[in-house]
């Protein structure tokens, strides 16, 4: 797959003049956060989000959330994760996030073209030949986007440790057009 993405770091660099070429990722991303802790000045912002809202999605690098939705800086929780879907360990987080941190709404966003819907569970198997060890953990590979947004829709709905769970909405984000197309939950 080609991309004309390019790594923060060098945009903030080539305006500095201090663009290096040495060095893994990791060092540029280092050195970038030095330039940006040279004009950072603390907010002073409490960690609940502002708007209450807890946010779970793909971590697909072609997600620019807080763009996409029009979030600032503390506004929402993110959390993200391959294809988005809720796991035991999402839960875990949006548990926290409700109880000590006082969300109320939960978003789900999928996209089209996801890698989960690429691969399958035999992904374990295969890592297990590889590697002798069995993963615990499920891939959550699915072949239908919506039904899968549904389905985190549900285990949200359904999850015992969860307070708030009248406002969760799901999303499938185009990555062509960038728009959202809301999933009903009833299908």
């Amino acid at each position: 797959m080609s991309t004309s993405a390019h790594l923060p770091a060098e945009s903030a660099r080539a305006s500095a003049g201090t663009a290096r070429t040495d060095g893994t990722v990791t060092d540029r991303l280092v050195d970038a956060n030095r330039h940006y802790a040279k004009e950072f000045d603390d907010p002073g912002m409490d960690a609940r989000p502002v708007l209450r809202v807890a946010v779970v999605a793909c971590m697909d690098a072609r997600l620019d959330l807080h763009d996409a939705l029009g979030l600032e800086l503390g506004d929402c929780h993110t959390i993200r994760n391959a294809g988005g879907v809720v796991t035991d360990d999402v839960i875990r987080s949006l548990t926290i996030s409700q109880r000590a941190l006082q969300t109320r709404s939960v978003v789900l966003i999928h996209h089209t073209g996801c890698g989960l819907e690429a691969i399958t569970e035999d992904f374990r198997h295969e890592l297990e030949m590889e590697v002798g060890q069995r993963p615990a953990w499920a891939v959550e590979s699915f072949r239908d986007v919506d039904q899968d947004v549904r389905q985190s829709m549900q285990r949200v709905r359904t999850s015992p440790f969860l307070l708030h769970t009248d406002d969760v909405r799901g999303f499938v984000f185009d990555v062509s057009t960038g728009l959202l197309r809301e999933i009903d939950s009833a299908n």
